[in-house]
């Protein structure tokens, strides 16, 4: 058989075999096991699990990295819409803008920006699907603001420096921990104790970065990395690392500044057997607020407008000048600790466990202006502080024919919504006007097994099962800051049990190369914090809940000899159809702080196919790209309509060039138009438009010199941005009389260096 078409077997299966783990007396043994977690399951009264949408596509100890047995490898169905990016690649391209810029070529995601960079505030779509809606998670421990449900990249920014491995699945994805998936699911993993491949062998690691570019923008980040001892060995090993980031940026729009940081730290031990880890993370940001936006006139600068015009802050003062509020700023600061331990008993099974606890504090300043006597009026903060804390816990079981995983969580959040007021404008006389606060309690409790129904030669076909059973509780009180008359606030009093039942099932066969998968899963949510405050009718807004039915297939061919290089390529279609009940849609209109506003619809609907390719075609040159298409429609009364922030049509392409430590990449983003309504108004919609940026990278070659070891690994860096200078809009809304945008940057340019000892 020809070593391409050889089956290639789990890690772990692999290892089963080679210690004789499947003798009778074996099986006995771990059928017992297996009972014993089934009765373990059952018992989980509580809530929830590892969060774990997004990894391999068996359960295993694989090569008893950290992660991997602090966080356990998942229990889940490969699928095509699935993707995973690794470390260098993701950072191969990082200037210092946000996550969301850095995977912008992923397929149905679209991004956006408020400063017109990707510096600041950042946002991303899926399948038309906000960010409030995409369940987001680190080292399986929920991302998303428990009330808002969102996650703001300003407060981790270069987050990206510190992830191992990050992992998108479009869709519902497996059970996860957190809030449900209804566009996707985003997985980071920062736990790696594996030393890293590098020209200087040794127990320390540290690199440099720096780069500087238009607009003031500078990133500058610093990380050490320390490796002692062997995993192997009974002493085991120990990992201790850090990353320091700062990000600085007077953004494209005016005033739309930025000062960000962000730090890491990592403190870990393992053996064959047993693994801890102590992680600590978080940021602090200071931005000017640019979430205004412009009219379509200013925007493409017609006759002459200036583009990168902000309102926020604006007043005439005393003397009939135009002038600026200077402290018009976002003040918040964001620290997490997670603790890890994970122990694996014997090869057939591991137990993992994780304590976390997030704490954030900050505020909006701005000024209020009285514009029928045209002067500063008053100076007002609205204010947050919240709690984050909770457990999760979950057992994995692993053998010849079926992985089994179960788990719970129990998380809670604390949070007060506060409001001051300066009538003197002094900006040291702040008076309390409203104070709002939350509890939420959030757990769930899952099962999930993997079947190996065949598993020989080339032919393989799993069957996949996935149950949920999650319960929140939710409670808010006091003011609505919303809603909130100076001194005279509207009371709030809202308290809401919900149980969700989300089962999953899907199946994968695979031939020679070809893989072709169904997945069927049912997923509910329930409203944020800002539906409650925000809606207008007389009615609470109500859960959701989706069907997702995917089908997907593609092709991997090892390649054909082409003048003796053999060159590999793939090709991938998946088709989705969403289908919703009370989906909660994007009215297009903001709150006063920048926060969408939703009504839910009774029918509506998201389907697609996702088309993605990729090939070798020489040793220096590869072509990769994704094209979607997409319908995405709710019902009003008899009539379909468009539902907003939906683009029918994106692609993203990429030309990679790499020959003798050089790289280039020349990626192209496509977005077809959108409305920013969802009555279909052509005159609230932004245009389609096509943006092509060019990144390069250039490693010295320091290591063909005699005395490599002692030096360095310095790489050189240039990334522009919009090559072609595309003038483009990829953001807006509207109130229904008047409709606003936020323009992006022109072409705008990138460079620096990084080095790694």
């Amino acid at each position: 058989m020809p070593a391409e078409n050889k089956p290639v077997e789990p890690e772990q299966v692999m290892l089963l075999r080679k210690m004789n783990f499947f003798s009778r007396k074996s099986k006995v043994e771990s059928r017992k096991i297996f009972l014993s977690l089934g009765a373990i399951a059952l018992s989980m009264s509580a809530a929830a699990q590892t969060s774990e949408e997004q990894a391999s596509d068996t359960v295993g100890v694989n090569d008893f990295r950290l992660e991997e047995i602090v966080v356990s490898a998942p229990v889940m169905q490969s699928t095509v819409s699935k993707q995973e990016i690794k470390h260098a690649e993701l950072n191969r391209d990082n200037t210092g803008q946000n996550l969301p810029y850095l995977l912008s070529v992923t397929p149905s995601l679209v991004t956006t920006s408020d400063d017109g960079l990707g510096i600041g505030y950042t946002y991303f779509h899926i399948r038309g699907t906000d960010q409030t809606r995409i369940n987001m998670t680190i080292n399986e421990v929920p991302l998303n603001d428990a009330e808002s449900q969102g996650v703001f990249w300003v407060n981790l920014t270069d987050m990206a420096s510190g992830v191992s491995n990050l992992q998108v699945q479009r869709g519902i994805g497996t059970s996860a921990n957190g809030g449900s998936s209804f566009g996707a699911s985003v997985n980071l993993r920062t736990l790696d104790a594996t030393v890293p491949q590098s020209s200087h062998p040794g127990p320390v690691r540290a690199e440099l970065d720096f780069n500087g570019g238009m607009y003031n923008t500078f990133r500058e980040m610093v990380k050490a990395d320390v490796y002692l001892g062997d995993r192997l060995d009974k002493k085991g090993a120990w990992h201790i690392g850090g990353r320091f980031s700062k990000v600085n940026s007077d953004g494209y729009i005016e005033r739309a500044k930025s000062d960000l940081l962000s730090y890491q730290g990592e403190i870990g031990w393992q053996n064959m057997k047993s693994a801890v880890t102590l992680t600590a993370f978080g940021g602090k940001e200071r931005t000017y607020m640019a979430w205004y936006g412009v009219d379509y006139n200013t925007a493409w600068g017609i006759n002459g407008a200036n583009r990168r015009y902000n309102p926020a802050g604006e007043y005439v003062d005393k003397d009939g000048n135009t002038a600026y509020y200077d402290n018009q700023t976002d003040n918040y600061q964001q620290h997490h600790v997670h603790l890890h331990i994970g122990h694996r008993f014997n090869i057939h099974w591991t137990l993992s466990a994780t304590a976390h606890y997030t704490f954030g504090t900050g505020y909006y300043e701005m000024l209020m202006a009285d514009w029928n006597t045209y002067k500063a009026d008053n100076i007002t903060r609205k204010g947050l502080r919240n709690h984050f804390y909770g457990g999760i816990l979950s057992s994995k079981y692993v053998h010849e024919k079926v992985d089994v995983q179960m788990g719970l969580a129990l998380n809670q959040y604390r949070g007060l919504q506060y409001g001051t007021i300066d009538t003197t404008c002094t900006g040291d006389r702040f008076m309390p006007y409203y104070e709002g606060f939350g509890l939420k309690t959030d757990g769930n409790i899952y099962a999930k097994a993997n079947w190996r129904v065949l598993h020989r030669g080339r032919e393989k076909l799993s069957l996949y099962g996935d149950v949920q059973y999650r319960i929140v509780d939710y409670k808010i009180w006091g003011d609505n800051e919303e809603k909130s008359v100076l001194f005279s606030p509207e009371a709030i009093n809202k308290h809401h049990t919900w149980h969700f039942f989300n089962p999953k099932a899907g199946l994968t066969y695979d031939n020679g190369g070809h893989r072709l998968s169904a997945t069927f899963a049912m997923a509910h949510r329930e409203p944020t914090r800002n539906n409650f405050v925000l809606a207008t009718g007389p009615e609470d807004p109500k859960p959701e809940r989706l069907y997702d039915y995917e089908l997907g297939y593609s092709y991997s061919s090892a390649g054909i000899l082409k003048s003796g290089y053999a060159m590999p390529w793939t090709i991938g279609l998946n088709l989705y159809m969403m289908d919703y009940d009370n989906q909660l849609i994007a009215t297009g209109s903001v709150s006063s702080v920048g926060y969408i506003n939703t009504i839910n619809v009774k029918d509506s609907y998201r389907t697609g196919a996702e088309f993605q390719f990729g090939v070798e075609w020489t040793k220096w040159f590869s072509w990769k790209g994704n094209v979607t298409w997409s319908r995405n429609k709710w019902k009003d009364a008899a009539q379909w309509r468009t539902i907003s922030f939906s683009p029918d049509w994106t692609a993203g392409n990429i030309f990679s060039f790499h020959a003798a430590g050089f790289n280039a990449d020349i990626q192209t983003l496509v977005v077809s138009s959108q409305y920013l309504s969802n009555d279909e108004d052509p005159n609230a919609t932004l245009k389609a438009y096509t943006v092509t940026n060019l990144m390069m990278t250039y490693a010295l070659p320091f290591h063909t010199l005699r005395n490599a070891r002692n030096i360095p690994d310095i790489t050189l860096k240039c990334q522009l941005n919009n090559l072609f200078d595309t003038k483009y809009v990829n953001n807006g809304g509207t109130d229904g009389t008047y409709v606003w945008y936020f323009p992006q940057a022109g072409i705008n340019v990138h460079a620096g260096f990084v080095v790694q000892w």
